[in-house]
């Protein structure tokens, strides 16, 4: 007998069927039918969507629930219609084929973030069905390429449709309101700051010869140098107001006062991946390319890295990065992008709190700094304050940190009816 499945959970599933992986550059599979998918659900709650086409099938979508009070600021809830690509041989299951099993739901864009739209959409149809409405404004927002920096996305749409975000001053989307456990403590993290952003190509130089020379000057080697005193840099701890508070909530929660960053935040087992890297800078290889053919000693030699650090030290950073690669290797600027930080404080996170605990009343609420980035980056340039609050109660065993981009991403199904539930009392109390 077919599993049931509740409305968010089926909706998740068909989201991850459509395969909408992102590779970079532009070179993207279209977001076009996903969104067509969330225009149609939102039709049939008496929305009127809008479609916003940066490129061919590169397409954003929007709709507005009008609130009670149209004077309060609008809140928007996004999330994105893009994934990373999957490599099929390395999964257990089809990434893209929703596969439910063990009481989670695999694929890829499970946690990132298809599970979030899922979850708003869901929410927003509890409420208009029961014939209710917000206090405020809703902006549903469904973004195209968040995984390659919003070129076709949100920064597209901010530059030049910023009037479907008229009146917001908050937002809500992903990598934030998940659970963690410091022993049999859980706690939830409310992502208030992103790091700064930067991606860069690393340029060797030489000269082509035969493979079979005693090389003068071989790019390749020079590169691989440069990688490497890269790559096995240790890059110190650092503070901002946001990690400085959520160690201080930590050292409380446990007790343990005496032991240094680091230490504190492995307390989070399996969640600390995202704790752990934002306190300090990384800079991480990520591709590499160079070469013709097996016989040719390339005349250049290419690296990607992605570096993230806090807003405050990107200038050193990149300058600690030219230092360790030596002069011989040139830097170019792929992608930046500024980091975020707002305070936990105020109405919004106050209600983020209560929702919460309205689901699950004994648990700790903690801000964090995000390693990465969102679409939240490009809506502060209107003035919008963003959070990530994709609220998911998970079980202590699951990785849920490394399910971002990796592989056999999954989530639990009782996760997302938790968020869902969470996210109804969010939009009814703020």
């Amino acid at each position: 007998m077919a599993e049931q499945i509740s409305e968010t959970v089926k909706i998740a599933q068909d989201l991850i069927r459509f395969d909408t992986s992102n590779r970079g550059g532009g070179d993207s599979n279209p977001e076009e039918p996903a969104a067509i998918y969330v225009a149609d659900y939102m039709k049939t709650l008496g929305l009127e969507p809008v479609f916003v086409e940066s490129a061919p099938g590169r397409v954003s979508v929007f709709a507005r629930v009008k609130g009670e009070n149209p004077d309060l600021p609008a809140l928007v809830l996004h999330g994105h219609l893009d994934v990373v690509p999957a490599d099929a041989s390395e999964w257990s299951v089809d990434p893209f084929a929703g596969i439910i099993k063990d009481g989670l739901l695999w694929g890829r864009g499970a946690v990132d973030m298809k599970n979030m739209n899922a979850m708003i959409l869901t929410a927003m149809a509890e409420i208009i069905r029961s014939d209710q409405k917000p206090k405020r404004d809703i902006i549903l927002g469904f973004f195209a390429d968040e995984e390659d920096g919003g070129a076709y996305g949100s920064r597209y749409v901010v530059d030049n449709h910023p009037e479907i975000f008229a009146g917001a001053s908050t937002a809500i989307s992903e990598v934030g309101g998940y659970s963690v456990y410091f022993g049999s403590e859980r706690a939830y993290v409310i992502q208030t700051g992103e790091k700064a952003l930067d991606w860069i190509n690393l340029k060797a130089k030489g000269r082509a010869q035969h493979g079979s020379s005693i090389p003068e000057d071989n790019p390749i080697v020079k590169l691989g140098q440069a990688v490497s005193a890269l790559g096995q840099h240790e890059w110190p701890v650092t503070l901002c107001s946001t990690t400085t508070e959520l160690l201080k909530r930590i050292a409380e929660l446990t007790g343990e006062h005496d032991l240094d960053p680091r230490a504190l935040m492995a307390l989070a087992g399996n969640g600390s991946g995202f704790l752990q890297s934002s306190i300090t800078t990384t800079a991480n290889p990520t591709l590499l390319s160079a070469g013709l053919k097996h016989n040719v000693i390339p005349g250049s030699a290419n690296a990607s890295v992605d570096i993230r650090s806090l807003p405050s030290e990107r200038d050193s950073v990149l300058e600690t990065v030219q230092r360790l690669i030596g002069p011989d290797i040139e830097i170019e600027s792929f992608h930046s992008d500024i980091g975020l930080e707002v305070p936990f404080e105020g109405e919004l996170v106050e209600t983020m709190i209560a929702s919460l605990h309205q689901e699950d009343p004994d648990a700790h609420v903690l801000p964090y700094l995000l390693s990465g980035g969102t679409d939240n980056k490009a809506l502060s340039r209107l003035g919008i304050a963003g959070f990530g609050f994709a609220p998911l109660k998970l079980p202590p065993e699951l990785d849920f940190p490394g399910m971002f981009h990796g592989v056999d991403e999954r989530v639990p199904l009782d996760a997302l009816d938790f968020g869902h539930r969470v996210l109804v009392h969010l939009i009814k109390n703020y």
